[in-house]
């Protein structure tokens, strides 16, 4: 008996938060066994193409690709890993996944592509409550009520897991490219964020790395012993124009600090294989990460490198609250606020919703008493990686795919080969002959 169909969509060859949330989660329903999978590849936005062939450890997804013009049947089962305005129910059964929404609020398209499905999945807690949350009164052009939009179809979660046979604590580093770059700054100690630097102006793009630049600036402005932040960051790709943009955008901030005694900060720019960035996260130089992001759908790179039992400094609200611990990081006390006119994306980032914002003086604080009492903060690190390891791991995250689709995936008819007996060659009479 052959297996039911299972055509998933998604951005599973590119450079991006998608794009490694979609690998991960095919390469746990193909290791489950129980499907036929086919996989439909999908580009993402700008961010850059063809991480399979630079990658080879995944081009085992290639012998699952459906390169077919269109589809010849319908899927048993349908997934695609996207924005919800985006879902479709093509298949029998049909499954949407989604990182969610990093503010207060979804728009109402999204609600809708919710409903199309039968079930969707989503990485975090705040992503879920952000969909339960949104309610809307939809209206025909010529003004009357259509009736009320909101969430009527179930909502998982189901968490991003690591792969902890990468991202893990490294005692002899590689002497290459990466050690010798980091390794050639004059700083010993070194705050890291990793992460885009998108739309929105000083203090309100979502990842909020304007601000860090500008808090990291005045808070060590004039100091005689200085660290250095690493911004491992993007507009939305790898390209020299892309880079020029990072470095325009650092240097229009630090002219508005008021000393030439400045601190330094490095950008890593371009794209790393997962074995780099855990090598960045492991040099010596690396003592902490720092984020201060007014809103994630779940945080992936905070997750990897608590991985590597160093500190983390980030914002107390969103995603990754799911997995740090406030008793093992530190987590910044701030408020809600509404989204900045500069960074509002129509029917994404609403205007009407709200994300958080870092309370600016505690930012100072724990980036200056990280620096100064660093040991104060080792042994939580090392506590909050033992408990992601054993929690948010990719198998894990399998074990919770199964869980999940044994609970929601009814038993679809299965194709039958049909079998006929062999029977035996019957033998036609002979002619009469003349003589006979």
């Amino acid at each position: 008996m052959s297996k039911n169909t299972f055509y998933i969509s998604a951005p599973f060859d590119t450079y991006s938060g998608y794009g490694a949330r979609s690998r991960d989660l095919i390469k746990a329903i193909i290791e489950l066994d129980k499907y036929e999978v086919k996989l439909i590849s999908q580009r993402w936005g700008n961010t850059p193409w063809g991480f399979i062939k630079n990658n080879p450890e995944w081009e085992f997804l290639t012998k699952h690709l459906y390169n077919q013009p269109q589809m010849t049947e319908q899927p048993d089962i349908w997934m695609q890993i996207t924005v919800p305005n985006e879902f479709q129910p093509v298949g029998k059964f049909n499954i949407g996944c989604t990182a969610g929404m990093e503010t207060t609020l979804v728009d109402g398209s999204w609600v809708e592509g919710i409903n199309r499905m039968n079930v969707t999945l989503v990485s975090s807690e705040h992503a879920k409550k952000a969909f339960l949350s949104s309610t809307y009164e939809k209206k025909h052009v010529n003004g009357q009520s259509l009736g009320q939009v909101k969430v009527e179809k179930p909502i998982e979660v189901l968490f991003e897991g690591a792969d902890v046979n990468i991202y893990k604590v490294i005692d002899l580093l590689p002497k290459n490219e990466i050690y010798n770059t980091l390794n050639s700054i004059p700083e010993s100690f070194a705050y890291l964020f990793v992460g885009h630097w998108m739309q929105g102006d000083l203090g309100q793009d979502r990842k909020n790395v304007g601000l860090l630049v500008k808090a990291f600036y005045e808070l060590f402005k004039n100091k005689s012993k200085k660290p250095a932040l690493i911004l491992k960051t993007s507009g939305s790709g790898a390209s020299y124009m892309d880079r020029n943009e990072i470095l325009k955008k650092i240097s229009q901030i630090k002219k508005t600090v008021n000393s030439t005694n400045l601190p330094n900060i490095y950008v890593l720019h371009g794209e790393f294989t997962d074995q780099e960035m855990n090598q960045i996260y492991n040099h010596p130089k690396v003592k902490a990460m720092v984020s201060l992001t007014k809103g994630e759908g779940f945080g992936r790179p905070l997750l990897e490198f608590s991985l590597t039992k160093k500190p983390i400094i980030a914002s107390g609200w969103s995603g990754h609250i799911d997995f740090l611990a406030p008793e093992f990081v530190s987590l910044l006390p701030g408020k809600l606020e509404n989204v900045h006119d500069s960074a509002v994306v129509p029917n994404m980032i609403l205007k009407e919703s709200q994300w958080f914002n870092v309370d600016h003086s505690a930012t100072g604080q724990y980036l200056k008493d990280v620096f100064e009492n660093y040991k104060k903060y080792t042994d939580g690190a090392k506590r909050q990686a033992f408990k992601n390891k054993t929690e948010f791991n990719w198998e894990a995250m399998k074990n919770k795919v199964d869980e999940l689709f044994t609970q929601y995936i009814p038993e679809l008819p299965k194709k039958v080969e049909l079998k006929l007996p062999t029977l035996k060659k019957i033998e036609m009479p002979k002619k009469p002959t003349k003589n006979g």
